[in-house]
């Protein structure tokens, strides 16, 4: 995956993110892939409480995750946040999930997203908030 401009999202695996056996569940990744979403967003100047503030929400419309090797208890984790695609009412990301030292992969995700305003209906970022849209344009034309 080429990185774009961001810097990847830094954590290490909780206790109380572990089942019994001492391994991440792997409820807690969907959780780690909104963390990095919402960094990332904040790196490239589109925060997402700025966003809700000016009444825009980025409801998931959809998740995928490929888990592929366990993550421990303290295991320090990179996460890399890709844009996918934007037209301006839908958004999607890819994510990789890796060991922070070994870069062993933990997982790939990618995410997908839709743009609504306070009332809960689709909006069209274009038409509704033109610095927004042009801020993630520019974004996703870097990673395309």
């Amino acid at each position: 995956m080429e990185k774009v401009c961001i810097q990847p999202y830094y954590r290490k695996a909780y206790y109380y993110e572990t089942d019994q056996m001492g391994i991440v569940h792997h409820s807690n990744f969907i959780r780690w892939l909104e963390e990095a979403r919402i960094e990332s967003m904040n790196q490239w100047a589109c925060p997402y409480k700025k966003m809700e503030e000016e009444g825009i929400l980025i409801p998931v419309l959809e998740v995928q995750c490929t888990y592929k090797s366990m993550v421990t208890f303290e295991e320090p984790l990179a996460i890399w946040v890709q844009p996918l695609s934007f037209n301006g009412i839908k958004v999607s990301f890819s994510y990789e999930v890796k060991n922070k030292e070994t870069k062993a992969i933990k997982a790939k995700a990618r995410t997908s997203h839709c743009f609504l305003n306070k009332d809960k209906r689709i909006l069209n970022l274009k038409k509704e908030n033109p610095k927004l849209y042009k801020q993630f344009s520019k974004f996703f034309s870097q990673g395309t």
